[in-house]
């Protein structure tokens, strides 16, 4: 339930081209590996300072092979953060059913964004900085986290409708605060403070807290007071 929430040119400022994927087999395994080499770049080097040539290398594909699924280095970024906006925003919450314990589902939908999150760290600070250079980017971020906050008014209005959450609240904005508080969460403890002494996968005072407040603010009712009902 809960979540958030290139070019060796100068970044264009109207919507980036939305190119239909390949139709073969060759064709889309040659793109993913332009995509998944492209990461690599930008994670290690970061935007501003990679190089279309970097991107080429470590495919080990020629300039021309590259073209011939992107248009620029903001196109191949734009295709990194789809990918990563994916693996997160369906990070595997269906092991839980959504008529279980409602506590239950938050913790677990949290444990799965904060474990997408830490995978996708490094492209969660890129985004950031691209965001504040690039208009489109800009859009594009906030599109990324108006899916989260839809699909957690649907999780939010369905609690109401089963009498678990507060009715007063309206799913829209009561999701807005809700999944803005995690996202920044996220970002401030696996990016802000990613060079801290810590291992991965250490959160569990995070998670317990974030989902505590997702708890008391939608008031629902705690072990033995009907929760699950």
């Amino acid at each position: 339930m809960p979540a958030a929430p290139e070019s060796d040119r100068e970044l264009p400022t109207g919507e980036l081209p939305n190119r239909e994927l390949p139709t073969t087999p060759r064709g889309l395994r040659t793109r993913s590996s332009l995509v998944a080499a492209a990461r690599r770049v930008f994670e290690d080097s970061g935007y501003l300072d990679s190089r279309l040539i970097d991107i080429t290398r470590a495919a080990r594909c020629s300039a021309g092979t590259f073209y011939t699924y992107f248009t620029s280095k903001e196109e191949i970024l734009a295709a990194v953060l789809e990918q990563a906006r994916e693996d997160m925003l369906h990070p595997g919450t269906a092991r839980v059913d959504p008529h279980d314990d409602p506590i239950a589902v938050i913790a677990a939908s949290n444990r799965a964004y904060f474990e997408a999150y830490e995978r996708n760290a490094k492209l969660m600070a890129l985004l950031e900085q691209v965001s504040n250079i690039d208009p489109e980017f800009r859009r594009l971020r906030r599109e990324r986290a108006d899916a989260f906050v839809r699909r957690n008014a649907r999780s939010i209005e369905a609690l109401q409708n089963r009498g678990l959450a507060d009715a007063a609240l309206d799913p829209l904005l009561a999701s807005r605060a809700l999944s803005s508080m995690i996202s920044r969460l996220a970002f401030n403890h696996f990016v802000v403070d990613a060079g801290d002494d810590r291992a991965p996968g250490d959160y569990e005072g995070l998670l317990t807290t974030a989902t505590r407040l997702w708890v008391n603010a939608l008031q629902l009712p705690q072990a033995g007071e009907g929760a699950g009902a």
